[in-house]
């Protein structure tokens, strides 16, 4: 398997080109935006500019951990500290991680559900190859339907997470890598060979920068 990839130069030009593609997909349409956390994510964000393309948009996130909506450990914060609180989006769905895993899936899940077809994922990659809270070794059950799942035991602290499922990925009008750094290297290979769930969405686009994507084959 081949990865959709753009190779650029380093973590800053990646972060650039993630507020372009971000900025051209509101632009031309997309009304729906699920972030990603993650250092990457977090300088392209400082990027975005307000404007009224915001005023129709629906925020959504990938994953977040079980911790209060204003922990440093919280995707949400991050989002809002960078992003949110410059742009005011129309509507923003936050995992409320704080209820506990079971509480905060099944909700997010009904907010999935009458959302419809997202337009635009954004998604990070670990060192291992997780994406989202869906860990290396993650696989799915092809029937099962919800959108939002609990996770328990995550490698990472912390163990206890939300995460979209790989199905609500799949479904997803088009979904976005943002991976920089020698470290994810391995991931990113391990993700071109389909072995991790980073590597299972079809359709999936890599913005990679050139140490992330160095073991890539020619």
């Amino acid at each position: 398997m081949s990865l959709n990839a753009n190779v650029l130069g380093d973590p800053a030009a990646v972060a650039r080109a993630t507020a372009q593609l971000v900025t051209s997909a509101l632009e031309g349409g997309a009304e729906s935006l699920v972030l990603a956390g993650g250092t990457t994510p977090k300088a392209a964000y400082q990027l975005l500019r307000p404007g009224p393309v915001w005023g129709r948009v629906s925020v959504l996130f990938g994953d977040e951990r079980c911790v209060a909506p204003d922990d440093p450990e919280s995707n949400y914060a991050m989002a809002q500290q960078n992003l949110l609180a410059r742009v005011g989006p129309a509507t923003v769905f936050r995992m409320p991680g704080e209820l506990g895993a079971e509480e905060a899936a099944r909700r997010y899940d009904a907010v999935l559900q009458r959302a419809g077809r997202l337009d635009l994922v954004l998604l990070g990659m670990g060192p291992d190859g997780h994406t989202a809270s869906l860990a290396p070794d993650y696989s799915e059950n092809p029937d099962a339907t919800a959108l939002a799942i609990p996770v328990h035991n995550f490698p990472k602290p912390p163990p206890d997470r939300v995460s979209l499922s790989l199905r609500a990925l799949r479904s997803a009008r088009r979904v976005v890598f943002i991976v920089t750094g020698a470290d994810k290297a391995d991931a990113v290979l391990l993700a071109a060979e389909g072995k991790v769930p980073s590597g299972q969405i079809p359709g999936a686009e890599y913005l990679l920068d050139a140490a992330a994507a160095a073991k890539l084959p020619a």
